[in-house]
């Protein structure tokens, strides 16, 4: 093993630009795989993992306080099949009046805990901004942490309809959604609660079945009615995980497709290596080595170079994998210390890639294991009679340049090799395929949810604590809207909680006056039509699913106390999954002001020419208690997606040119006869170039035309499942994206992967001398 050892060694000084090429490949490789697994372990149960970490509730339980004591409450966290508790908390109900936008917290029901600070038994609170309620008059409110968030809420009041008014001291995110603030228990009591929670954390609770028998079994034995309601952690997952779980059909292919291209890669670099070193195998038996040491030789060799490379990779596939969760999981409320590269996905790297290497290299180890001294030299030095001599002959035949006929019949000389890098081009392309038409479908559906230039100026009232509120009438607003030079087109949009009657889940009514047919939601329709009058609703996709309903149903709205019906005449797509649009006439005598859930927005489009900065300008002048504002919206999916594909992308592409790199390098070392006898002959350096890109553009042009479909069916199939897990209706055109240009540039995509991972060692092959080429060893 001491001479196995010392020339595997100087087998690895000696073969530099192998070692660099197995061990980059291998590292890169080991990042994509890192990568690729980091995002299908993140993408697979973001919430079941931060629910874990804090602790989250299976239920969470509201007990009427006239009915049950705290006494009595302790005790049922001792009931069997109760793995712990927490509780008695006070648990108060605020009603927040309507406010400008800018409230922390929307109006209506607000839910309020007492509790002595974030950590608990069960829903451990993620405080990721600011402290705990300390003292009277303190709150701390639920939200999602969102960069920046917290400074732009920073000292807000919470105000209720009794009087009372908090001060915001802290942001923290229950991913059990237990509460919609916090204070401390003393304040919780001077609210004068009628309820008590209790948290619960069970042995069994993976089904419905399973809460509603835990329940039962936690309340047995308390007064009857002492159970005013419980929420399942069940419902909560579905709606939190609803937002990260659009990326994980997403995020598992471009995974898949990671592994995939990982593992064909160094399987054939390192068969490759071992393969071009036939001649080495030769002269070491020769010299007295047995059979398996020449096989521990070559193991040796390439081991060496791809645990570097690994180890590398390792540390690489961390780095990059970070920001493409930081993208994917902004916003979502996930603690983005849950969500990150697991260790096992170490481990398995750590493992595989190596063990990739020694069985890549001991197949073709073994074969030449069985081979004489004589027959290794000559298998490694002269070139194979036989192999695609036919398609030499016949292409010799054509008009083609001869360096093009040459260069299309080298794959044939491998097909092992040819067939390996001819995988990586094509999942190259398929990538890059399924990339294009995702980005376009993303793209298009942005542009249909935010409308865009669908208004320019958004009018309306100053916030009370920025300043003094406009005094004017709904009607003396529009006058003064409509009476400013260049409006074109003035809609009023009023927010208001709506229910429908029968289903008890609260909804966004977005009730609509004036010119609200130029607002561009038409291009949002999944189905249907947009509103023509009143009396007529249309449903954000999601809602309509949760009520069950379909286009041309009648459904009763109550609003602000009142009742109206409306008939669905169509839906879209939507940011927000719970949302109903409709004309304010639809549920007269209700008025604007009585429904308004945050402000009347007045929305302004401008005629062609007009300055908005002007216009709004004009307005405050008009009246300082007005506010206008840019029209502007953003949304973040497909930002998100869009970074996402163009990453993993370029990430996929450079491996897959790679492979086509290293195919060349190998071609190029085992044919070095051939190229001096061609160059003695009057081949030019750049006739060498031409064939040996040609060589691998046909690959290329091959790949492209089969990876194509492959993208195309990928996208067919990925994109209904994103939109299904998001709770979305999209209509067919975000699906036909693919047109024939589009088509034709991607036939390129295999062809560009393909030269450029061949054109720098063409060059460098080209380069060599005749004497080079055809010296002995």
């Amino acid at each position: 093993m001491s001479a196995v050892w010392r020339v595997a060694r100087a087998a690895v000084a000696r073969r530099r630009l192998q070692t660099v090429i197995i061990g980059f490949v291998v590292l890169l490789s080991t990042a994509t795989l890192v990568v690729a697994m980091g995002l299908m372990d993140a993408a697979s149960s973001p919430f079941d993992r931060v629910f874990d970490r804090q602790h989250g509730a299976h239920v969470a339980a509201t007990y009427d306080k006239a009915v049950v004591t705290d006494a009595q409450l302790r005790q049922t966290v001792d009931r069997p099949g109760v793995m712990a508790g927490a509780g008695p908390f006070e648990q108060a109900t605020l009603t927040v009046p309507p406010r400008q936008s800018k409230n922390p917290v929307p109006p209506g029901a607000l839910t309020v805990v007492g509790r002595p600070g974030p950590d608990s038994a069960v829903d451990n609170l993620n405080l990721w901004a600011g402290r705990w309620a300390a003292a009277p008059g303190e709150i701390v409110v639920n939200l999602k942490p969102y960069p920046g968030m917290a400074k732009v809420m920073e000292g807000r009041k919470v105000p209720s309809t009794t009087g009372e008014s908090f001060t915001v001291v802290g942001y923290a995110y229950s991913v059990s959604q237990t509460a919609g603030a916090w204070v401390t228990p003393e304040q919780a009591k001077a609210l004068h609660p009628a309820a008590t929670q209790m948290l619960y954390r069970f042995d069994s609770a993976q089904t419905g079945a399973d809460i509603d028998a835990d329940v039962a079994a936690v309340t047995a034995g308390l007064p009857q009615k002492a159970l005013a309601g419980s929420q399942s952690y069940l419902t909560v997952k579905q709606a939190v995980a609803a937002g990260p779980g659009t990326y994980v059909p997403f995020l598992m292919v471009f995974g898949i497709l990671g592994v995939i291209v990982a593992v064909l890669i160094v399987a054939n670099v390192v068969s490759g290596a071992v393969v071009s070193g036939l001649r080495h195998i030769g002269v070491l038996k020769s010299l007295g080595f047995t059979p398996w040491q020449v096989v521990s030789v070559y193991l040796l060799m390439m081991s060496l170079p791809a645990v570097i490379g690994c180890v590398l990779g390792i540390v690489g596939g961390h780095f990059a994998t970070d920001p493409l969760l930081d993208i994917a999981f902004q916003g979502s409320g996930m603690d983005r210390q849950s969500i990150g590269v697991a260790p096992w996905v170490d481990v398995v790297a750590l493992v595989t890639m190596p063990l990739l290497v020694i069985l890549a290299a001991l197949v073709p180890a073994l074969r030449a294991k069985r081979l004489s001294a004589s027959q290794a030299i000559s298998a490694g030095s002269a070139p194979e009679p036989g192999r695609a001599l036919a398609v030499q002959r016949w292409l010799s035949g054509t008009r083609l340049p001869r360096a093009v006929s040459l260069g299309l019949g080298l794959p044939f000389a491998r097909p092992g090799r040819t067939a390996l890098t001819l995988a990586a081009i094509i999942l190259g392309v398929t990538t890059t395929t399924f990339a294009t038409g995702m980005t376009d479908s993303v793209t298009q559906y942005g542009d249909a949810v935010l409308r865009t230039g669908a208004y320019q100026v958004q009018v309306g009232s100053v916030d009370p604590r920025e300043g003094t509120p406009t005094k004017l009438s709904d009607a003396q607003i529009e006058s003064l809207l409509h009476s400013q030079p260049g409006t074109q087109h003035l809609t009023l949009d009023a927010m208001a909680p709506i229910t429908v009657v029968g289903n008890r889940q609260v909804a966004f009514g977005d009730f609509f006056r004036g010119d609200y047919s130029t607002l561009g939601f038409q291009g949002e329709l999944a189905e249907g039509r947009w509103l023509n009058g009143p009396g007529e609703a249309v449903l954000s996709s999601g809602y309509l699913h949760k009520l069950g309903l379909a286009v041309g149903d009648r459904i009763t709205l109550e609003v602000a106390g009142k009742q109206a019906t409306v008939t669905v005449v169509g839906t879209v797509m939507g940011v927000l999954q719970d949302a109903l649009y409709s004309e304010l006439k639809s549920i007269e005598p209700v008025s604007a002001n009585n429904l308004t859930m945050f402000r009347n927005q007045y929305l302004v489009q401008l005629a062609e020419g007009t300055d908005a900065a002007a216009y709004m300008n004009a307005v405050q002048a008009a009246d300082p208690g007005l506010t206008a504002t840019e029209g502007t919206d953003t949304f973040a999916y497909p930002t998100v997606v869009s970074s996402l594909s163009t990453v993993l992308t370029l990430v996929l592409g450079i491996v897959a040119a790679l492979g086509v790199f290293n195919t060349v390098v190998l071609n190029a070392r085992e044919r070095r006869r051939n190229l001096g006898m061609l160059k003695s002959i009057g081949m030019t350096p750049r006739q060498v170039v031409v064939m040996m890109v040609t060589s691998m553009a046909a690959l290329g042009l091959v790949g492209g035309l089969v990876g194509i479909p492959l993208g195309i069916l990928a996208h067919r199939v990925i994109v209904p499942l994103t939109t299904s897990a998001a709770q979305i209706d999209i209509p067919e055109r975000l699906m036909n994206v693919w047109h024939a240009p589009g088509i034709a540039l991607l036939c390129l995509a295999g062809v560009v992967i393909a030269v450029l991972g061949a054109y720098l060692p063409a060059r460098a092959t080209a380069r060599l001398t005749i004497a080079e080429a055809l010296r002995n060893e």
